[in-house]
């Protein structure tokens, strides 16, 4: 959410943020909000005057009575009565407006750094740099659900039958690879000198508003029925929410911490979610990072979250490239953000695996987190990143780790989270 007092000063540069993003409608919006601030400040300007003038007003019908002047004391009442009944209306107005103001606002995007690429969708997303060697075998190489199964590693059948599409039970030698992935990332992580933390799986609404757009939230979000509660769509949401309503010394910063949970997604116009596979799912499980930092830190923090991303992949010798997300692409809130896709011997093409997006001070604005230091306080700056979310990873793993007869290599750094298992060898 964007600065008041900023949209107020430069509405140009807003109106021209909203064209580079290719959101012209909303384009009204920022001559509404003006309006709708200034006579939102108008009316707490009569309706401060009003309260300073009731208590000097209310001195002097104290003197007056003191002095017997009770025809004079009354007049003042009634003028003071009359005062009330307009304060009244301009405090009716006060939150009316308020509110007004504060929707607007939460649907104006934030202003993109100037370095991000203008293009229209992700379509037109930029290549920065590519990482390892791809490599197409010459032997085929199977769908992956095909290659779970010559190891009795998944069930789509038993998971449709439970919960519908969108499910999937892991089994298993890939089950544990799956979770050895994850322990992986998260040593891995800690080792980079990250806190580790489980969060809590489910938020309130103020946070959800508070860590993403209207359109994120009505595409991602699973509510919980009867309560004020939404299942996260990634741990990033209750991370950043931790901190919420929180004024934080300036010495502590950054803080930096990586997260384990489920993540819970409807994938709401989503394409793909009805496929034999595990690439778009309405569950899986994920290791996130979280900094929240120094406004002057946020673009060291940026580079630093996606290398490290880069790193882990290459670490199993999963060739990776990084793609910048044009200006179409980016959500309302982001300032910038970058992908990062695995390689697919099988599809020739590099696909999707993590994204690293900086926030700038938009959802700490609002979720009010506040720093504290020798200059007063400021909103911080929020950014986040994927380490590795299983099982879409898996897909990049047992592709790029694929052997002629079928067998799957396992790379040294995961061979202790595999009891020593070199080399996982299918049943069929």
């Amino acid at each position: 959410m964007l600065d008041m007092k900023f949209l107020r000063e430069n509405p140009d540069i807003v109106k021209e943020n909203i064209k580079k993003k290719f959101q012209d409608a909303k384009l009204p919006l920022v001559d509404e909000v003006i309006a709708l601030d200034a006579e939102a400040r108008r009316v707490q300007a009569e309706a401060d005057t009003l309260r300073a003038n009731r208590n000097k007003l209310s001195k002097q019908i104290g003197a007056l009575m003191a002095q017997k002047k009770i025809d004079e004391a009354n007049e003042v009442k009634a003028q003071v009565a009359a005062n009330a009944a307009r304060l009244a209306e301009l405090e009716a107005q006060e939150p009316v407006l308020e509110e007004k103001i504060r929707k607007i606002m939460m649907v104006i995007p934030n202003i993109i750094d100037p370095s991000v690429p203008v293009g229209r969708d992700d379509s037109e997303n930029v290549e920065v740099e590519r990482f390892g060697e791809p490599v197409v075998p010459d032997f085929e190489i199977p769908y992956h659900t095909d290659i779970m199964e010559r190891f009795d590693g998944i069930d789509l059948d038993a998971a449709r039958r439970v919960a519908g599409n969108g499910f999937y039970y892991l089994m298993g030698n890939i089950a544990r690879l799956h979770s050895a992935v994850i322990s992986y990332a998260r040593d891995f992580m800690i080792g980079r000198g990250f806190t580790y933390c489980v969060p809590p799986f489910m938020i309130r609404a103020d946070v959800v508003t508070g860590v993403m757009s209207f359109a994120e939230m009505e595409n991602m979000m699973y509510k919980i029925e009867g309560e004020d509660l939404y299942l996260i769509g990634t741990s990033e949401h209750s991370m950043i929410g931790k901190f919420i309503d929180t004024v934080n010394p300036e010495e502590k910063l950054p803080y930096t911490l990586t997260s384990y949970s489920p993540c819970f997604r409807k994938e709401k116009g989503a394409h793909g979610i009805e496929e034999r596979g595990v690439y778009r799912i309405h569950q899986f499980e994920k290791q996130e990072m979280i900094v929240v930092c120094k406004p002057e830190d946020s673009k060291m923090w940026f580079d630093k979250l996606w290398q490290n991303t880069v790193d882990l992949f290459r670490s199993m010798d999963i060739p990776v490239r990084t793609l910048e997300c044009c200006s179409g692409d980016l959500a309302d809130l982001k300032v910038k953000s970058l992908d990062v896709e695995a390689w697919s011997p099988r599809q020739k093409k590099y696909f999707e695996v993590g994204s690293c997006s900086n926030l700038g001070d938009a959802q700490a604005r609002r979720l009010r987190i506040r720093v504290s230091g020798p200059n007063g306080k400021y909103f911080a700056h929020t950014l986040n990143n994927t380490v590795v979310a299983p099982p879409r990873m898996l897909i990049a793993f047992l592709e790029n780790n694929l052997q002629a007869d079928g067998s799957v290599k396992i790379p040294e750094v995961l061979r202790p989270y595999m009891g020593g298992t070199a080399l996982l060898v299918p049943k069929h």
